[in-house]
């Protein structure tokens, strides 16, 4: 089951929204991924609503007497916080000490609140998988590179971040599930910013290349297979792919294309290429499609 613990949230956030613990903060209290089945997991006082993040705002504080603040911690919220800079009333202190509940305070407005720890939970409890390859910012689309070993994924994502793409991950990528149709990559802690080029070793691509040339996110739409020749020379994949291929993960169908690796080939060129038709069709323009209908056009005006 999916969950996030309150004293991780707890520390996740606590520089950005200043978080501070009031009471209960051995409670040992998570959010779970069921909570978001049916409602919101961050919002403003709703007591039908267990396992979630209540969030007290400025206008709410002053009505949560002693009744009031014990009916909200007989809800079961997994944490409650008190927002907008507001001193946590003593009744409200006193109902989550005895229903051992967290109560955090925030100087934060309410919203930034919310809208700050619903993005959070949204990541932290989403489905996650992840993947081999170089994930790479392809003129504005997320790329997976993959290939087997010694293919040359990691040399085309140097010579990708020479052209002025940006680095993702190199060797592992984590994918979440965002949404119904939404995948998003990001590089684990321990290899951000580096990338392993055979005879080269480790590079520190934001070292070596500034800021710009490292992504801490993107969202993954194309995934490019680098295909080694056979034995004998013979490369499997089609010259003139007419079906359009593709590849699950976590149940979101992602285009892909297969990109031959011979010698003298560019495949840095080929992937823009790749990327650029791939823009053309999210625009709605094919043109294998448009190729197709012009020979079919020619057929019939020669019956």
């Amino acid at each position: 089951m999916h969950q996030v613990s309150v004293a991780r949230l707890h520390e996740d956030n606590r520089e950005a929204l200043a978080l501070a613990w009031v009471a209960a903060r051995d409670a040992g209290t998570a959010v779970r991924r069921e909570a978001a089945e049916s409602a919101a997991l961050v919002g403003y006082l709703n007591l039908t609503h267990p396992n979630s993040i209540q969030v007290v705002g400025l206008a709410d504080a002053g009505a949560l007497d002693g009744a009031a603040a014990t009916r909200l911690f007989a809800s079961r919220p997994a944490a409650v916080i008190v927002a907008d800079g507001v001193v946590p009333p003593a009744a409200l202190v006193a109902a989550a000490t005895a229903a051992q509940t967290p109560l955090l305070s925030s100087p934060q407005p309410a919203p930034r609140v919310i809208e700050k720890l619903s993005r959070y939970l949204v990541k932290a409890l989403s489905d996650s998988v992840e993947r081999h390859g170089v994930f790479m910012d392809v003129l504005g689309l997320g790329v997976l590179i993959t290939g087997e070993s010694g293919a040359g994924k990691s040399e085309l994502g140097l010579e990708l971040i020479s052209r002025g793409h940006g680095l993702v991950a190199d060797d592992v990528v984590a994918f979440s599930r965002l949404a119904a149709s939404t995948l998003e990559g990001r590089c684990p802690r321990m290899l951000q910013d580096f990338i392993e080029v055979r005879g080269l070793g480790l590079l520190n691509i934001r070292t070596i290349f500034g800021e710009t040339a490292v992504r801490r996110k993107m969202k993954l739409r194309l995934i490019a297979h680098l295909e080694k020749p056979q034995p004998g020379g013979h490369h499997p994949a089609e010259r003139l792919p007419l079906a359009e291929l593709s590849e699950e993960i976590l149940g979101i169908t992602v285009r892909k294309v297969i990109v031959p690796v011979a010698a003298g080939r560019n495949l840095a060129v080929l992937v823009e290429a790749a990327v650029r038709n791939e823009i053309l069709k999210l625009r709605g323009i094919d043109s294998t499609a448009e190729f197709l209908a012009r020979q079919k056009q020619q057929m019939e005006s020669k019956d």
